[in-house]
């Protein structure tokens, strides 16, 4: 067999392969690399939602006020909800129907 012949060998064939103390710092440097992005990320997220959680303070109060009406209706009228439960349920049925007739009729 000639030299001409033989299949041209890889890029970095030669090379070694790397040992397993190179491939755990390249690892150790990746994983902190990655704590890096995340607390980047994390940073830039609370500051993009600091305007939405300022808001939600003023409406929680009346949230928590609501909900406690609704819970002390629902203790007096166990019914009324259970019959609104089963509309709000049949509407929700509704919907998904109409939504997916729409997708058949196009």
């Amino acid at each position: 067999m000639s030299l001409n012949n033989a299949p041209a060998k890889p890029p970095g064939a030669d090379t070694k392969p790397p040992t397993r103390a190179e491939r755990k710092a390249r690892l150790l440097a990746e994983l902190e690399q990655q704590r890096v992005d995340i607390l980047v990320d994390s940073d830039q997220l609370l500051r993009a939602a600091s305007p939405l959680d300022s808001n939600w303070q003023r409406f929680k109060i009346p949230a928590y006020v609501i909900g406690g009406l609704a819970a002390l209706r629902l203790v007096r009228h166990p019914r009324g909800a259970l019959a609104g439960g089963r509309k709000v349920l049949a509407g929700y049925m509704l919907y998904r129907k109409l939504k997916l007739l729409a997708k058949v009729a196009t």
